[in-house]
C-alpha cells in the first residue's frame, strides 16, 4: 500500500506540475508574419481587413477553446426592454499576461460600475497565476463576442462598452498568442464589424500604444472613446508581471472605480498618467478622449446611479518606473 500511495502521490505532483505549466502565457519568440517584412502600406491594409494567423495549435486545444468561447457566449443574458442595458465585453489581445490581469479585472469593474453582470464576456488567456481558463482573445473571437452582444442587445437603447488592451502599433490593435496566433485589428476594421452589428452606442476603451489612430473612423454622436495615447505616441507599463498598464490603472483601477462620470474620469487618468510619465521622464503619451452628444446622453442615464468607491487591487503600474526610464515602452 505503501508503494501505490508513493505511485498516486507522483502521479498528482506529476500532473499539477503540467497544471502550473500550463497556465504559463506562451511566450513570443519569432518575429511575427508577412507584418514583420511588409511596407507600412500593406501593414495598414491588412490590419484595415482584420489580419489573423493561427497555425501549429493541437486540434485538442482548438476544440477546447472552441468550448471555453461558446460557453462564454451562451452565458449572456438577453436585454431588459425598456431599459438601458450595457454589454461588456473585455479582450485581451496579446499573451503578455500583463494584458491577461489588466482585462480580468478591468471586466470586473465595468460590469459593476455600469450593472452589466450577466452581459460580460471576458477574452483574456492565462494570467500566469492560475486565474479561471477563458476563451482567449484573437480577432475571432472578439468578432464572436460584438455578434452575441448585437444577439441580445436592443440597438435603440442598450449600449456597448468595449475594452481592448494589447500591444499597439502604427497600423492597430496588435494579436500575438505567443508563436501560434499574431493579427491586427485596425480602425476600419473594428469600425466595420460595430456598423455591421448596427451597434451604435459604444464606449470604446483601447489600451495600446498608438491607439488614438482610433477616434477618427469611431467617433460619432452616440460614441465615447479614451485612448492610452494618441495617434503617434507610446503608451507605457507592459512588463509582463505588472497587472496593470498606465492606462488601464489610472483610468479603470483609479478613476472609473469612484461614483464619477466617464468625462470627469478620463480627465483624472489624463493627469494621473500624465503626472507618472513626469516622475519617469517619459516622452508623454498624450491620451485621448471623445464624447458624442448622444453618448453623453446615455452616459448619463448608465450612471445616475453608479456604485460606492472601491479601492484599487494589485500591483501599482507605477512600481516599474525604473524599467520604463530605459526604454521598456510598448
Amino acid at each position: 500500500m505503501g508503494m501505490v500511495r508513493a505511485g498516486v502521490v507522483l502521479v498528482a505532483a506529476g500532473w499539477a506540475a503540467v497544471a502550473l505549466a500550463q497556465e504559463q502565457p506562451p511566450a513570443h519568440v519569432l518575429p511575427p508574419p508577412l507584418v514583420a517584412t511588409a511596407p507600412p502600406e500593406e501593414t495598414r491594409r491588412l490590419a484595415d481587413g482584420g489580419l489573423s494567423i493561427e497555425h501549429d495549435r493541437p486540434a485538442a486545444a482548438l476544440l477546447a477553446e472552441h468550448r471555453r468561447l461558446a460557453a462564454a457566449l451562451a452565458a449572456v443574458r438577453p436585454q431588459r426592454p425598456g431599459s438601458i442595458d450595457a454589454f461588456v465585453v473585455v479582450a485581451a489581445l496579446d499573451s503578455d499576461p500583463v494584458f491577461a490581469r489588466e482585462a480580468r479585472e478591468a471586466a470586473r469593474v465595468l460590469a459593476r460600475r455600469y450593472g452589466a453582470e450577466g452581459h460580460t464576456i471576458v477574452l483574456a488567456g492565462a494570467d500566469g497565476r492560475g486565474g479561471a481558463a477563458l476563451p482567449m482573445g484573437s480577432p475571432q473571437s472578439l468578432g464572436a463576442a460584438l455578434a452575441r452582444m448585437a444577439e441580445v442587445m436592443d440597438p435603440a437603447e442598450d449600449v456597448l462598452v468595449l475594452y481592448t488592451t494589447s500591444h499597439g502599433a502604427p497600423f492597430g490593435i496588435v494579436y500575438n498568442d505567443g508563436d501560434r496566433g499574431f493579427g491586427a485589428i485596425g480602425p476600419a476594421r473594428l469600425w466595420a464589424m460595430l456598423s455591421e452589428l448596427g451597434i451604435a452606442n459604444r464606449l470604446v476603451l483601447v489600451s495600446a500604444c498608438y491607439a488614438g489612430i482610433f477616434v477618427p473612423m469611431l467617433q460619432s454622436p452616440g460614441t465615447a472613446i479614451v485612448t492610452a495615447s494618441a495617434a503617434d505616441r507610446t503608451s507605457f507599463g507592459c512588463q509582463a508581471d505588472s497587472d496593470w498598464t498606465f492606462f488601464g490603472d489610472a483610468l479603470v483601477n483609479h478613476a472609473l472605480r469612484k461614483p464619477q462620470p466617464l468625462g470627469a474620469a478620463a480627465v483624472e487618468a489624463q493627469a494621473t498618467i500624465a503626472g507618472w510619465e513626469r516622475q519617469g521622464r517619459l516622452d508623454p503619451s498624450g491620451p485621448q478622449v471623445s464624447i458624442g452628444a448622444d453618448a453623453a446622453r446615455w452616459l448619463a442615464v448608465l450612471e445616475a446611479q453608479l456604485p460606492p468607491a472601491g479601492a484599487p487591487v494589485g500591483r501599482p503600474a507605477t512600481s516599474v518606473l525604473a524599467d520604463l526610464g530605459s526604454g521598456n515602452q510598448r
